[in-house]
């Protein structure tokens, strides 16, 4: 059997430290997305987008090791966040208000072909509603601040008023882009207030 690569592990953007607000850069890698809009807690459609990710993720994940001889750990489910007025994930949390695109990383060997057979089979018998929605697109990041945050969604509102108006100013630096976030932890095993979630900003010079 191929050893298993485990990408969390390999690539520094996936490490980060509770505290400390560092400014890496991000090399650009391919996801699988699916996008949606509302609180992830309250609307299905967050569940839904989850639900035609993960089939997908498996049957390349499957197609690599079979027919590649590449096995590797499905990555940690990562989210980008936006809104029209900042605010609303600072301050207000207001989460209707919220668009988002889910997603799931893919090793560089993945091919178009591969994905769209692993689509075909995520389909061919009871495919969930959204699996037409899965897309694999590449995403440049390029520069950017990021931090561990250890505690429940919620509380990261702190963490990102001080990065918006104390880290990046200081640093000279401005948003440029979405807010990213990655989930180190299963939320169905890990209590909220023990949750790891790295919180990525994309930033260029003010």
């Amino acid at each position: 059997m191929p050893d298993k690569v485990d990408l969390k592990r390999t690539l520094a953007s996936y490490r980060a430290r509770r505290g400390r607000f560092e400014l890496i850069d991000v090399p650009d890698m391919r996801y699988l997305m699916v996008d949606g809009h509302g609180d992830p807690n309250t609307s299905p459609a967050w569940d839904d987008a989850l639900s035609a990710l993960y089939p997908v993720a498996y049957k390349l994940k499957f197609a690599s090791t079979q027919e590649l001889g590449r096995d590797y750990v499905v990555p940690p489910l990562e989210g980008l966040w936006w809104a029209d007025d900042m605010a609303a994930f600072t301050t207000a949390r207001e989460k209707s208000r919220w668009d988002w695109t889910a997603m799931l990383m893919v090793p560089d060997w993945i091919d178009d072909g591969a994905f769209d057979a692993a689509l075909a089979r995520a389909g061919a018998k009871d495919p969930p509603a959204r699996l037409g929605d899965v897309r694999l697109e590449p995403l440049s990041e390029g520069r950017c601040v990021q931090t561990l945050h250890v505690g429940s969604f919620d509380d990261e509102a702190a963490v990102l008023e001080r990065l918006h108006h104390e880290v990046l100013p200081e640093q000279g630096l401005r948003l440029d882009g979405k807010h990213h976030e990655i989930y180190l932890s299963d939320v169905r095993r890990v209590a909220p207030e023990k949750l790891r979630t790295i919180l990525r900003q994309p930033v260029r010079m003010a």
